[in-house]
């Protein structure tokens, strides 16, 4: 299927490792101008420089100023955004009756002001040209909260309430909002929760895997150019009527529909 992404611009907000990543290089292999962003500059530019048409830039998506300077940088070299990828790091593990005021503060900054920030900045671009695609990495924990990820299951789930309300404001425009949920995908950030959940079970984290692949369906973690190629197809012409959805890409692992 060619998803009609040639010549496209997708700005894709914490690029440079993980579930990011995996969505710049399944773009950047439709053809579209891939910007490529990270705290780490130099790596954003090596990544970059192995897609068809990218560019790295340095980005920390929790710094407002960072944020503004990468968007500017982006339309200088590209032009107008059309695709927005809204990513960026969870904040730390923790139960809900140990949370703080500075975790609640701290989740918000991580996951809900960056992305309503983000879309500020090229939304109205869209809207005049009446077309854009949003789409945010979302996490399961917003339809069935995570254990000992309270603050990544609050943060997570405002930004889903502010993009679902997004989503029927803007659907008229030919800009379409969405999520992807990752359930258990092999990247680093996994391999740490695992980590700590091995610790506290005193277990290696070789069995802590084995054990969280036990209750996934599909018997395994996905890989990430399988959540890559869904958050793709969501950018795509063919999915110009999906809005205001959230995909799991979870091999089964949560129970609902």
């Amino acid at each position: 299927m060619d998803l009609q992404l040639q010549g496209k611009t997708a700005f894709v907000a914490a690029s440079t490792g993980g579930l990011g990543r995996a969505i710049a290089e399944a773009l950047g292999a439709e053809g579209a101008n891939v910007v490529v962003t990270g705290r780490r500059g130099d790596v954003a530019e090596q990544i970059a420089a192995g897609l068809p048409s990218a560019v790295g830039i340095e980005l920390d998506v929790t710094d407002a100023a960072s944020r503004a300077a990468a968007v500017e940088k982006a339309t200088h070299i590209f032009g107008p955004i059309d695709i927005l990828v809204i990513n960026g790091p969870g904040p730390r593990p923790g139960t809900a009756a140990d949370s703080t005021a500075a975790d609640v503060a701290d989740s918000f900054e991580r996951l809900v002001a960056p992305g309503q920030d983000l879309v500020s900045r090229v939304l109205p671009g869209m809207r005049e040209r009446g077309s854009g695609r949003i789409v945010a990495v979302g996490s399961s924990g917003i339809v069935s909260p995570i254990p000992n990820l309270s603050s990544s299951n609050m943060g997570r789930a405002a930004l889903a309430g502010y993009l679902k309300t997004l989503a029927a404001e803007v659907a008229a425009d030919g800009v379409t909002v969405n999520l992807v949920l990752p359930g258990r995908i092999a990247t680093d950030r996994v391999a740490q929760l695992d980590a700590a959940q091995a610790e506290r079970q005193g277990i290696d984290p070789a069995e802590a895997r084995a054990r969280s692949e036990q209750t996934i369906p599909a018997g395994r973690y996905g890989d990430p150019s399988e959540f890559g190629a869904a958050a793709a197809f969501l950018c795509s012409a063919q999915a110009a009527y999906i809005t205001g959805v959230a995909l799991r890409v979870d091999g089964g692992l949560v129970r609902t529909l």
